[in-house]
């Protein structure tokens, strides 16, 4: 079946998912309060250089400063200082390559990328490079020769992306030129600017999703949002006028997450446990230093021996394990303990399963051999949060000892249960019975937004606080 992108668009929050072959992929998610500043450009300034380290932090105009590495800087050479390049006080134009998380602040790199649907323009790096999903030798050869001569300047580099494959060279010039105009539009506010400031934001969550992960493997894009159908239809008539077809705007009664079965594959998230068909499961542990992942056969009993049962229940973990790995976005040091198998022939089975089941990962990944003790040793990049940093906050009820779903998450989960519901609901006035703390959330952060749900389900909503309900309990009541 091939993949589709659903998103379900609101005012306070949109949620990009990718379904591949019917099950939930990936999701992203983006809040009116917080945005993503992957790949955004920002004239920073430096506040601190470590030379023991060979870093600096850079104020970029966020809460938190970023994190400058020596390794990151564009005309850095071997053997060199970051003293030699870098001082306090300093203006310096930078990108972020990783977002911010909880914890550390965001890293970032004076070595720019200009990203587009079918190139990636790079002004400080004279390198060509081809997407390594493209794997005839023709056609990485054919395009590497396009990017060499499309190129605005012959000390700029260019990444030729995936989606680029069978395109002609007068596509992709016609994107470099776009590219290249943008390059200079950006060149021009770093000289107007003053520190600190952003001189490019990086598009919408609905427009990158087309950018980035409307790839010939996804066969239609469905969106529930009218605003936010206008803005794809005027992105892709620039861009990629054919794609037009694919593009479908979601009238339906039910809301469009429950349509496609994705809201309730959600909350599986929070689990630690994972089940298998066979009987065994999975344990997803994730720490501060390490995400542990343990394959236990659980009721799979096999019927012959021990190595054939560990090698089955190995084999179907490795989809598992991939799948709960994106979906959730775990990233860093991954540890998967596999079921002990003797056999090498085995463990060589199991090894490439689990690299072939990454390999539709957009994140890179480098995976290590099974050791003798079954263990598997890997690391997925990060780029963005997690997926539950994003839907969650620390438990208030154990002292950081676990989670619970945030009062921002809850109140969407009310706000769509309301939508849901609106037929059902047969009095003209509404009551939600919940914990205090979110009502209190909800008067003082998310007024406008329950005016609206009000107008679109053509009812008055009163929220009642309850001491006695757990903090995601709630109830819709006439």
């Amino acid at each position: 079946m091939p993949a589709q992108l659903i998103i379900n668009s609101r005012p306070y929050e949109t949620r990009v998912a990718l379904l591949e072959d019917g099950r939930l992929a990936e999701l992203y998610i983006e809040r009116h309060n917080f945005q993503d500043i992957l790949g955004n450009i920002y004239k920073g300034k430096v506040v601190r250089v470590l030379p023991g380290i060979q870093a600096a932090f850079i104020d970029i105009g966020i809460e938190r400063t970023g994190f400058l590495g020596i390794q990151d800087i564009a005309s850095h050479q071997n053997q060199s200082r970051i003293e030699d390049f870098i001082y306090e006080g300093q203006e310096i134009v930078v990108q972020v390559i990783k977002a911010p998380t909880k914890g550390k602040g965001a890293r970032l790199t004076t070595n720019l990328a200009i990203a587009g649907r079918r190139l990636v323009l790079m002004p400080y790096n004279k390198n060509i490079g081809v997407s390594k999903k493209i794997k005839e030798k023709e056609e990485r050869e054919r395009l590497k020769k396009i990017a060499t001569e499309i190129r605005p300047e012959k000390d700029m580099g260019v990444i030729v992306r995936t989606i680029s494959k069978g395109m002609t060279k007068e596509k992709l010039k016609q994107e470099m030129d776009f590219l290249y105009k943008l390059w200079n539009d950006i060149k021009e506010k770093s000289k107007r600017y003053s520190a600190p400031s952003i001189i490019h934001r990086e598009p919408s969550i609905i427009l990158k999703s087309i950018r980035d992960l409307f790839t010939r493997d996804v066969d239609k894009l469905i969106i529930d949002s009218l605003d936010g159908y206008r803005e794809i239809l005027g992105f892709i008539n620039d861009f990629a006028p054919g794609l037009r077809y694919s593009i479908e705007l979601y009238r339906g009664e039910k809301p469009i997450f429950e349509k496609y079965g994705i809201e309730g594959k959600i909350n599986t998230v929070f689990k630690r446990k994972v089940p298998l068909k066979s009987g065994g499961f999975i344990v997803i542990e994730q720490t501060e230093a390490l995400t542990a992942i343990d394959v236990n056969s659980g009721s799979y009993v096999g019927e012959n021996d021990l190595e054939e049962t560990a090698l089955n229940i190995n084999l179907e973990a490795v989809k598992e394990i991939a799948h709960q790995v994106r979906l959730r976005n775990i990233s860093g040091l991954i540890v998967i303990d596999f079921i002990d198998m003797e056999k090498k022939s085995n463990r060589d089975k199991v090894f490439t399963a689990l690299k072939e089941a990454f390999s539709r990962d957009k994140s890179k990944t480098n995976i290590q051999y099974i050791s003798s003790l079954g263990l598997v040793e890997m690391t997925r990049e990060r780029t963005r949060l997690d997926l539950k940093e994003v839907l969650a906050e620390e438990c208030p009820y154990c002292s950081g000892r676990g989670l619970v779903k945030s009062k921002e998450s809850i109140s969407y989960e009310i706000f769509r249960e309301l939508e849901r519901r609106k037929n059902s609901l047969g009095n003209e006035k509404i009551h939600v019975l919940l914990n205090p703390a979110v009502e209190e959330f909800i008067k003082e952060y998310k007024k406008k937004y329950v005016e609206e749900i009000e107008e679109r389900i053509g009812k008055k909503v009163v929220f009642v606080p309850k001491k006695e309900m757990h903090i995601e309990e709630y109830e819709i009541v006439n």
